[in-house]
């Protein structure tokens, strides 16, 4: 790992190196999901399972090359929100950031009840009452305080649950491939536009997370060469693992569809119990180190906003000692507790279509627009540029717009809500931002 420095700025000290980039993409990709979304693949376009994962995986990276060349003009904390108020103005800019943080926090306290859940099945205790009160502040105030603790810190927790969540899923794969039945994956059955467009939405989803990778660029050694690494490194590793991992539950688990546990039911058949607990202990180890990613990735959105003074400033101070943002993270850990505990968090994560719709066409669009000379003394060159000129960038654009074309009413509603709170929140301390100037960091 590169040594650490202090960022000259902010105070933020730059400490992750590129494997630590690809490692909290991968952590944020590969979550819970995983464990459960064969099932519903396989429900809706069968033995096409595998297929559809690759196919979605080359869609995902249309997108991720355009995060990777506008991703390597910047150097700042912010990610997505920098360059979609760099290209299209701070309105524009804020929803992202807005979105993306409000995405990642009801994601936080979703992965948190999942733990309590899991945890549940061992320990009953774990899904209600007093147990699971102790058992979600204590999840959330113990990784909130690693975060508190350093970016180094956050970092080699990251590392190391990305690490605890990838070897069970190597091990059911490259185990599994001696047990399956490739009957199973033949012939490929006939599939309906409904069938695929519900499984589209479905991958897109279990796609979505890779966008946080540039999001801690301001804690990143040399974020404008490492973000485009993470981000490319991010895609092509978690379409080869869940599109084996499909291929391989597949291959071995009859009535695929119907199962409610489809990679710890075809980890029993092959490995028996012992299987079937490394893989629920695998999940749970998966959907804490995403616990872990949305503190790290959430807080620096909310950082990032404060730094460039579209939040108050209570919210980018850095802790003296240890100089992370303490208050985003304290802020961030709260509001999630509190999503966690009540359960409000299910009908808030239905938003996530359309934020990801705007981060996703934010970035893509940016590109074009950044390629422009009239920005050349306002956003650094790009150390990474897509070949083909604008067509990687406009069709990244039409597969984010084609997420929004399969969402649901509730998830477009939902969506719009959280869109129209983010403007009002937007105007409420534009009015402040007019009475207090502030600095604005723009590369």
């Amino acid at each position: 790992m590169a040594a650490t420095s202090e960022h000259a700025t902010t105070g933020l000290k730059r400490a992750l190196g590129r494997w630590d980039l690809t490692a909290i993409g991968i952590n944020q990709v590969i979550g819970g999901g995983i464990f459960l979304i064969p099932a519903a693949l396989a429900g809706e376009v069968g033995a096409w399972g595998p297929i559809a994962f690759v196919l979605v995986g080359l869609t995902s990276l249309l997108v991720a090359l355009c995060f990777a060349e506008v991703g390597s003009r910047f150097d700042s904390t912010g990610g997505p929100y920098l360059y979609t108020r760099a290209a299209f103005g701070r309105l524009a800019g804020f929803e992202v950031g807005w979105m993306q943080w409000f995405t990642r926090v009801t994601s936080q306290a979703s992965n948190a009840n999942g733990i309590a859940l899991a945890l549940g099945f061992y320990w009953p205790a774990m899904t209600g009452g007093a147990g699971r009160v102790v058992l979600l502040v204590g999840l959330i105030a113990a990784l909130a305080a690693i975060n508190m603790r350093g970016i180094r810190q956050s970092a080699w927790v990251v590392n190391a649950l990305t690490i605890a969540k990838l070897v069970p899923l190597g091990i059911f794969i490259i185990a599994g491939l001696f047990f399956m039945d490739l009957t199973r994956l033949a012939p490929l059955p006939p599939v309906s536009w409904r069938q695929a467009a519900a499984a589209a939405l479905l991958l897109n989803f279990a796609f979505g997370g890779y966008d946080v990778i540039p999001v801690p660029a301001g804690e990143t050694t040399n974020p404008r060469r490492y973000v485009p690494f993470a981000l490319l490194i991010t895609i092509v590793t978690v379409t080869l693992v869940m599109a084996l991992a499909q291929m391989v539950t597949g291959g071995i688990l009859p009535g695929l569809a119907a199962s409610k546990t489809p990679v710890a039911d075809a980890a029993l058949l092959f490995m028996g119990g012992g299987g079937a607990l490394l893989i629920g202990v695998g999940s749970i180890l998966s959907m804490t180190g995403n616990n872990a990613g949305h503190i790290l990735t959430g807080s620096r959105m909310l950082y990032a906003l404060a730094e460039n003074g579209e939040l108050p400033r209570f919210f980018g101070r850095i802790h003296r000692v240890w100089r992370t943002p303490a208050n985003a993270i304290v802020f961030t850990s709260t509001v999630a507790l509190g999503l966690a505990l009540s359960g409000s968090f299910a009908k808030l994560a239905a938003a996530s279509a359309v934020a990801r719709l705007v981060t996703y066409t934010g970035a893509c669009a940016s590109t074009l627009v950044l390629r422009h000379p009239r920005f050349a003394t306002t956003v650094k060159p790009a150390t990474f540029v897509i070949a083909f000129g604008p067509l990687v960038p406009v069709l990244a654009v039409l597969v984010s717009l084609a997420i929004l074309a399969g969402a649901s009413m509730e998830q477009i509603v939902t969506g719009v809500a959280a869109l129209v709170a983010g403007a009002i929140l937007f105007v409420t301390n534009d009015r402040r931002r007019k009475r207090e100037p502030v600095e604005i960091v723009t590369r």
